[in-house]
């Protein structure tokens, strides 16, 4: 694909274009959406919902194509570690570690000539890849 530098902007626009749609999709799900875009200096957490009594730490990833594979695995052993890092920062800080939590992935594909994206949901996606992390 070659150098993306001049297509950050177009790659961002993507990314929100995406995100918007994941969370409309799991609002219509039950979801209740409480975080989107929340930056830290160790990085950034798409969305935070609620299911029921669950908190919900959500990674959407937006592609036009599955020229370069799937939206979804994208989401490596590396970006899991940084998640659940982000995720338990965010307990921690709104003292929330006594609730449940997961991670899901809405993988989002939205080809350039088509008003609606394609969107897939993959609940409990991943956990945490170094095991008692989250408990630590």
């Amino acid at each position: 694909m070659g150098d993306m530098t001049g297509f950050s902007w177009l790659r961002r626009l993507l990314g929100n274009r995406g995100e918007r749609a994941a969370e409309r999709f799991l609002a219509a799900a039950g979801m209740r959406i409480i975080a989107r875009g929340l930056r830290t200096r160790r990085g950034e957490l798409d969305i935070v919902a609620v299911d029921g009594r669950q908190v919900v730490f959500v990674e959407v990833k937006t592609r036009l194509d599955h020229q370069a594979g799937h939206p979804a695995e994208a989401v490596d052993v590396a970006k899991q570690r940084k998640l659940v890092a982000l995720a338990l920062e965010f307990l921690k800080k709104h003292r929330l570690l006594d609730h449940s939590a997961r991670f899901d992935i809405v993988a989002v594909t939205w080809p350039r000539d088509q008003s609606e994206p394609v969107i897939g949901h993959y609940r409990n996606a991943f956990e945490s890849p170094d095991r008692y992390q989250m408990f630590s």
